[in-house]
């Protein structure tokens, strides 16, 4: 019925409302490094009467799917279940442990070394993954996640990821590029990036020399991202609210411009009509209010970190680098990521 983000940090809260969360702000006392899922959660129903069932779910695995937690919810609501929870199927042979010092020797824990299976011929265990636990209000007023009548759901090995440590980031990251959720529409590949220049190419600042002269500065970091786009089939194209042909020129982009232009969508509108694109083809970096529309209608929208409030809500990516600081490379490889996920698609 809501989704909320429980979270003490202030960013994390800017970021969760961007993308339409309402948060709850966890007290000192459930945010230590010690604290549990379970006491933030009994924190939460504390001063929400209103909620009957709790899906908690976690952060550290980011190739959950919602179909799977359509059908989690209906386990809960429709069949009568108490909690779900996921677990992953493994093949993996278990031994006793034996510590250092003790004399004697390991055991099987689950496998017959006599009538040792291959693998591939043996079902396999049901391990917990960590990836959600759904539960009733009653339970975990109890102190529990998991009891009464219990169920789990089994997620896909290639959906299961759990990020523990360091290293299991990287490996994360090529999980969600192969398996994540891209949304419900099929993946294409971007044939058009439209980026404005004042506060995206450039930072926005415009410096007037005493002849009357106005001067901008860029980040040669976005140039190189400009070229690696173009190499990779992208075409790229500049957008202003402002007549600043003399600067583009001076900066030998090489890219089809509009400047002056008073309506950015209509703009935008016109490029993708005569390029024969769908809007999933498109994407858009903005960073002003004059931009929203435009960003709501591409298929990947992207704004810098320093962008104004509004056009950040309606962006789908939000960089770390400021406009004029590496925004547009920072973009640039946010597109290569998608072009990688539509390969690997490609290739299944």
């Amino acid at each position: 019925n809501s989704v909320w983000v429980s979270t003490d940090h202030d960013e994390i809260e800017k970021v969760a409302k961007q993308f339409g969360a309402q948060v709850h702000r966890r007290s000192p006392e459930v945010s230590q490094d010690s604290s549990t899922s379970l006491e933030a959660i009994r924190e939460f129903l504390n001063h929400h009467h209103e909620v009957d069932i709790v899906g908690n779910i976690q952060a550290t695995s980011p190739c959950l799917h919602p179909s799977d937690l359509i059908k989690v919810a209906d386990l809960i609501q429709k069949e009568g279940f108490d909690s779900v929870f996921s677990v992953v199927r493994r093949h993996q042979f278990r031994w006793s442990e034996v510590k250092k010092g003790e004399n004697k020797m390991t055991e099987p824990q689950n496998l017959n070394p006599a009538k040792r299976y291959r693998r591939q011929d043996w079902p396999g265990e049901l391990y917990e993954n960590g990836s959600f636990y759904f539960a009733k209000r009653h339970l975990i007023e109890k102190g529990y996640l998991q009891g009464g009548k219990m169920a789990y759901y089994e997620m896909r090995a290639e959906h299961s990821v759990d990020i523990d440590i360091d290293i299991d980031w990287p490996i994360a990251e090529q999980r969600v590029l192969s398996f994540g959720y891209f949304g419900k529409e099929p993946l294409k590949e971007v044939k058009l990036l439209v980026c404005s220049v004042d506060g995206c190419l450039t930072n926005g600042r415009i410096y007037v020399t005493e002849d009357q002269k106005e001067m901008v500065s860029y980040d040669y970091r976005d140039i190189v991202g400009i070229d690696l786009l173009k190499k990779r089939g992208i075409q790229v194209r500049l957008i202003s609210e402002r007549d600043c042909s003399k600067t583009l020129s001076a900066m030998q982009l090489g890219c089809i411009a509009k400047v002056s232009a008073t309506n950015k969508l209509q703009v935008l509108e016109e490029w993708q009509k005569d390029m024969g694109l769908s809007w999933k083809e498109v994407a858009y970096l903005g960073n002003e209010e004059s931009d929203v529309e435009c960003l709501k209608k591409a298929g990947m929208s992207g704004v810098p970190a320093d962008a104004c409030a509004v056009a950040q809500k309606a962006a789908g990516y939000i960089c770390k680098s400021n406009g004029g600081c590496g925004a547009v490379r920072e973009f640039a490889e946010h597109i290569f990521l998608l072009l990688e996920k539509v390969n690997s698609a490609r290739k299944q």
